[in-house]
């Protein structure tokens, strides 16, 4: 048989079985009486990412600059503008998240110059790239003599590894950081681009699909952590990309984006009672074939909704504020009896709904860092010297 007729063939199938699935009459619920106690204690599962914030915002004004300087001491050295003094106040704040591969810090800031010098260089083993997008303000930095300006909607990258100096006025922006050793392979590509503002298609769209990811980092789990930084990486390189390769980076930055899209409108309807394949065919705006390939890594499109659901059950019954029976939680989550969703959540995490709730037993790597060392690495200068180790 000819593959294309082989092709139709299975999408026909996976089409019966899928509209099998979603078409399915509903089992009778014959959910039993919950009878955990609502009262038992049990400790909290936390999230992926633990933000880490800081604030001028509590000392007093003359105290404010000074404990900014502080705190980005280990990239750079800060100096008020000469109409300024530190009676002024420097009202500014900085939350940081740690994606293992990856550091995003939301950043607001009254205006102010930055130096990375050549001592500071020889006294720092830090050495990432980083890319900065402003939400408001403008800053001009100068690496070489050559100046890059920054604006809203406009994304400059700049390397650690290299003096630099700068200005901005008071801005909001977000910056991104990531170990060198993340682009060795494309280490020249990234090196001539030292210092550069990054427009056009491609840029856009790593606009698009950073705002996309700040605007989830508390949803996020474990497993989305590395998909995050290979693709963020892969569309910064393809931003960088000689003409010759724009169509093939084109295509790949088209499909991150998509996938993207679908797995915010999973986690956005998994309580919705008819999220099928085809409702996210119709709200993608994409064909059957397109959605099968898009999560064909991910074990299939009914596989991933289930998993994802299953994880959302998880979390709601490892929430200690979450009072909800378990089978309230299972049918807000589209389960359709008692005995699916045990086994189902069973399959998964290797032990039932109602010991899940009772242990709070879900998997987590283990550390045997010791305090102070954990201490250290819970600060921003931590985060900074353990990127990429």
């Amino acid at each position: 048989m000819a593959p294309r007729v082989m092709d139709a063939k299975r999408q026909d199938e996976a089409k019966k079985q899928d509209e099998a699935h979603a078409g399915q009459a509903p089992e009778r619920r014959r959910w039993p009486r919950d009878v955990q106690p609502h009262n038992e204690a049990a400790p909290p599962l936390g999230p992926a990412l633990e933000p880490l914030s800081f604030s001028t915002l509590g000392l007093a004004p003359e105290d404010q600059f000074t404990a900014w300087q502080a705190h980005v001491a280990p990239l750079v050295e800060v100096g008020l503008p000469d109409n300024k003094s530190l009676d002024d106040g420097f009202p500014a704040d900085h939350t940081a998240w740690n994606l293992g591969g990856m550091l995003v810090a939301e950043q607001r800031a009254p205006a102010h110059s930055y130096m990375r010098s050549a001592a500071k260089l020889r006294s720092s083993s830090i050495d990432h790239w980083y890319v900065v997008l402003p939400h408001t303000g403008r800053s001009w930095t100068e690496v070489d003599r050559r100046v890059a300006e920054g604006q809203p909607g406009k994304l400059e990258i700049r390397s650690l590894g290299y003096p630099f100096r700068g200005r901005t006025t008071e801005s909001e922006s977000l910056f991104l950081y990531f170990p060198r050793d993340l682009f060795a392979d494309a280490a020249g590509t990234l090196d001539a681009n030292n210092n550069s503002i990054l427009s056009g298609n491609f840029a856009n769209l790593l606009i698009d699909y950073v705002n996309s990811i700040v605007a989830g980092l508390r949803n996020l789990t474990a497993e989305d952590l590395p998909r995050i930084v290979h693709a963020t990486r892969s569309m910064i390189i393809a931003c960088l990309a000689p003409p010759a390769e724009h169509a093939a980076a084109a295509e790949q930055l088209a499909s991150v984006a998509l996938m993207e899209r679908a797995r915010r409108y999973v986690q956005n309807n998994l309580d919705a009672a008819r999220l099928t394949p085809d409702s996210m065919c119709r709200a993608l705006g994409v064909s059957r074939s397109r959605l099968y390939q898009l999560f064909e890594p991910s074990g299939g499109v009914l596989h991933y909704i289930q998993s994802r659901r299953l994880l959302a059950a998880h979390l709601a019954l490892s929430d200690p504020a979450d009072s909800r029976r378990i089978v309230e939680i299972a049918e807000a989550l589209g389960f359709s009896s008692a005995a699916n969703f045990s086994r189902a959540f069973s399959k998964e995490f290797g032990y039932s709904p109602r010991e899940g709730r009772r242990t709070m037993v879900l998997p987590r790597p283990t550390h045997s860092a010791s305090l102070a060392e954990r201490e250290k690495a819970s600060s921003f200068e931590g985060w900074l010297k353990a990127l990429g180790s």
